[in-house]
């Protein structure tokens, strides 16, 4: 898992280290995140993947604990909150498209189109913007759903039956090891791309 978890790294590295390059190396040209995105939306959404973190870090207690029920109902509103986290981001995301702002850019005839016509955000570095955006986040999304799918493999096909005992539970760790850093992640993108 390790090995796994710093290949994970590389490659987030990889893309926060190229938006950071973009981004600074153009401070002038580039879009204030309030003006385009949504941060109070986003803000909830990061302070909801936190608190599925907390409750992951709690499962993992209460197993090892001997509380097999405990970690069960924790896992749960893990997963849960991991995939209201999920659905809140593609709603970020129609919500982006429908007033113009695609992974392109800018969409003619938009209400942001016409923030770049009055020069409020700058033309020629939307569609960078856009396309980092797009990439960063939605690779993060891929990651969340990847993690909420491994919990509810664990929570359904594990944890029901009674598989996931005191004496075993590696796959609540592993598991918990990757929510924690799809989370981490999640705090370093929120702050750069939404905050700064």
């Amino acid at each position: 898992m390790w090995v796994f978890l710093a290949s994970e790294v590389m490659f987030f590295a990889a893309l926060i280290g190229s938006y950071v390059i973009l981004r600074f190396g153009a401070p002038g040209e580039w879009a204030r995140p309030g003006i385009v995105l949504n941060i109070k939306i986003t803000a909830f959404n990061t302070f909801l993947l936190i608190c599925s973190s907390v409750s992951m870090v709690k499962a993992y207690a209460a197993i090892s604990d001997g509380y097999p029920r405990k970690m069960r109902f924790l896992l749960l509103m893990t997963i849960l909150g991991g995939a209201t986290f999920v659905g809140i981001q593609v709603y970020e995301y129609f919500h982006l498209v429908e007033h113009g702002f695609t992974p392109a850019g800018v969409r003619e005839g938009s209400e942001l189109a016409e923030l770049v016509k009055d020069g409020t955000l700058p033309a020629a570095t939307m569609g960078l913007y856009g396309s980092t955006f797009f990439t960063m986040t939605g690779f993060h999304g891929f990651h969340v759903t990847c993690g909420v799918l491994s919990m509810a493999y664990l929570y359904f096909v594990k944890a029901l039956p009674g598989k996931i005992t005191p004496q075993d539970y590696a796959g609540i760790e592993v598991v918990g090891l990757y929510w924690h850093f799809v989370d981490l992640v999640w705090i370093i993108l929120f702050t750069i791309v939404y905050l700064i």
